[in-house]
């Protein structure tokens, strides 16, 4: 019943979405998928701490910048596949969401939940990022110099 196993880059790759993504756009895109599959809790949604580290310039030495909250857990469904799920905040229902879709791209609906969950996800975070982006090079200042008549 299972596809092949997913590559580890994949794998990170939909999982970073699935973090990424708002937790309205992915319930939304789940609640229009089909019904959700028979799973076993391995670690029901927890929330906590994690501590997030920054480094100057991305090159000097690392330094704690503070702490987040994140939530996470791990499924098994009942044909075998298990997902996992830590997402940003204090949100139970898109941690649990999150892993039964990692756990589902393990099988053969693969395909089609990527065409009905992971594309249109992708899609909104890209045009987030593209008018975030507009959003700042409206703010963008150009310097110029102009020549005086004794420099020329």
């Amino acid at each position: 019943m299972a596809q092949p196993d997913p590559t580890n880059d994949q794998r990170k790759a939909w999982m970073s979405l699935l973090a990424k993504a708002p937790a309205a756009d992915l319930a939304r895109l789940w609640a229009g998928y089909d019904a959700a599959p028979a799973f076993t809790w391995l670690r029901p949604p927890e929330i906590g701490m994690v501590m997030v580290r920054g480094r100057a310039g991305a090159i000097g030495a690392a330094f704690n910048l503070g702490e987040m909250s994140v939530t996470r857990c791990s499924l098994k469904l009942a044909s075998g596949e298990v997902g996992h799920a830590y997402v940003q905040g204090r949100d139970t229902a898109k941690a649990q969401n999150a892993a039964v879709i990692d756990a589902l791209m393990q099988t053969e609906a693969a395909p089609r939940l990527r065409t009905a969950v992971l594309m249109p996800l992708q899609a909104g975070l890209a045009a987030a990022a593209d008018a975030r982006a507009g959003k700042a090079a409206a703010t963008k200042v150009e310097f110029f110099t102009m020549v005086r008549g004794e420099n020329a």
